[in-house]
């Protein structure tokens, strides 16, 4: 009575409540609903189109620094696997191939991942692009160089399981990157009240302010799953440049960064 799915021609186990506590049914709802404007820059996703160049350019230079790699090369991620968890429609995982990197980019959201395959062959880039949680890829022994949870987090309904999924596909060495928005009175006037209902950056409902997460509490999921926080760092808005920068004022948006220690 096993019932199995089919992706990239690979026999994956059916999702069960057991394999995938972290999946909010709703959350993966509200985001294929808007599946078709995930490459609009101008769309119901423009926020995190002018966001994209900020985390692109913070992972670039932290592999690089990471790996000893040389990024002057055109494909400077050659020989990393690099899995995009939450990938959505494939705004990340697009220029990380491109990179050179061996990308899986997995979604609970079948119309995401269906974008983001039509988009990836149309641009002529090869990426394995899976429906499938976070628990199904840990349960089936996945292992990556490196885990990418970007703006992902504050989405799921089970952060303990599935931080404990994405730390655990960590190959020693490997380093699990996390951008995600601050709980705190500054992040409710400026993500909630303003990007939502003022300046509409974004629809109404795309986020709980009770689901963020606080820096410290990130850390204790690193702590708890033999990760070790390598660095932590803010993203903040400029109006009149109308972009995002790296900062120390991490009260909004934040990245952090930790690794798994190498094999002795």
């Amino acid at each position: 009575d096993k019932k199995v799915r089919k992706f990239n021609m690979r026999v994956v186990p059916a999702t069960s409540e057991q394999e995938s506590k972290s999946l909010d049914s709703d959350e993966i709802a509200r985001f294929e609903a808007m599946a078709e404007q995930w490459w609009s820059p101008t769309g119901k996703f423009k926020a995190l189109h002018k966001f994209n160049p900020v985390r692109l350019s913070y992972i670039r230079e932290q592999l690089g620094a990471h790996f000893n790699l040389d990024l002057s090369q055109d494909q400077p991620l050659k020989g990393l696997r690099i899995l995009d968890i939450g990938c959505g429609g494939g705004l990340l995982s697009e220029p990380i191939a491109r990179l050179g990197a061996d990308v899986v980019g997995a979604d609970p959201g079948r119309a995401n991942i269906e974008t983001a395959k039509i988009h990836a062959k149309a641009s002529g880039l090869t990426i394995d692009y899976r429906c499938n949680s976070a628990e199904e890829l840990a349960n089936a022994g996945e292992e990556f160089d490196v885990v990418l949870n970007m703006e992902v987090i504050e989405h799921v309904l089970d952060v303990q399981s599935f931080m404990q999924a994405c730390c655990k596909m960590v190959k020693p060495n490997g380093l699990h990157f996390v951008a995600t928005l601050n709980r705190t009175q500054k992040s409710y006037l400026l993500a909630i009240l303003g990007a939502e209902y003022i300046l509409r950056w974004l629809p109404k409902g795309t986020h709980d302010w009770k689901k963020f997460l606080k820096p410290d509490e990130i850390k204790v999921f690193f702590n708890e799953n033999n990760l070790i926080e390598k660095q932590r760092i803010g993203v903040t808005y400029s109006p009149f440049l109308d972009k995002w920068n790296l900062a120390s004022d991490m009260s909004v948006n934040y990245m952090m960064l930790a690794n798994r220690s190498a094999k002795v």
